[in-house]
C-alpha cells in the first residue's frame, strides 16, 4: 500500500460563496490557487488545499444544514499557545461581520495542545491548535 503525505485537502460546499471566501481568507490568511470559474475557489496556505464549491441556486433554496454537524471539526496548526490567543481575539473582534461566531473559548488539554474553536460561514467548526508535536513541523508558506 502506498504511503500518503498526510490529509491535506479539505472540500466544503457553501450557501454563500463570497462571504465564505472573505472568511477563509481573513480569518485563515488563505490565498487562492485556482478559481476555475464563478462557483468554485481553492485555496492554500502552503501545504493543503481548501476547495470551496457554491450550491448550485436550484439546490440552494431545498437546503437544510442537519441539526449536527457529521464532520466534527476541521484543525489549523498554529505555532504556539501565544498565536492560539492571538486567533482567538482576532476571530472574537470580527467573527460576527462575517457571519461567524466562537464554539469554544481557548483551553488546555490534557495532551499538552491548546486550542479554542469558531465556525465558518456556514456552521463549519475549526479548531485552531497548538499541538507540541506537529506544531513544530516546517511548512510552506503559500506561493
Amino acid at each position: 500500500m502506498p504511503t500518503h503525505r498526510g490529509l491535506r485537502h479539505l472540500a466544503l460546499r457553501v450557501t454563500d460563496l463570497a462571504r465564505s471566501r472573505s472568511f477563509y481568507e481573513r480569518f485563515l490568511g488563505m490565498k487562492v490557487v485556482w478559481e476555475p470559474d464563478p462557483d468554485n475557489v481553492y485555496f492554500s496556505s502552503g501545504s493543503d488545499n481548501l476547495a470551496l464549491h457554491q450550491i448550485a441556486p436550484a439546490e440552494l433554496a431545498q437546503y437544510q444544514p442537519l441539526g449536527g454537524q457529521l464532520l466534527d471539526h476541521v484543525g489549523v496548526i498554529l505555532e504556539s499557545p501565544a498565536h492560539v490567543d492571538e486567533m482567538f481575539r482576532d476571530v472574537q473582534q470580527d467573527a460576527a461581520q462575517y457571519g461567524a461566531t466562537i464554539a469554544k473559548p481557548p483551553k488546555q488539554h490534557r495532551d499538552g495542545s491548546y486550542s479554542f474553536y469558531f465556525t465558518d460561514p456556514d456552521g463549519n467548526v475549526i479548531q485552531a491548535l497548538y499541538e507540541p508535536t506537529i506544531s513544530r513541523m516546517e511548512f510552506l508558506p503559500p506561493a
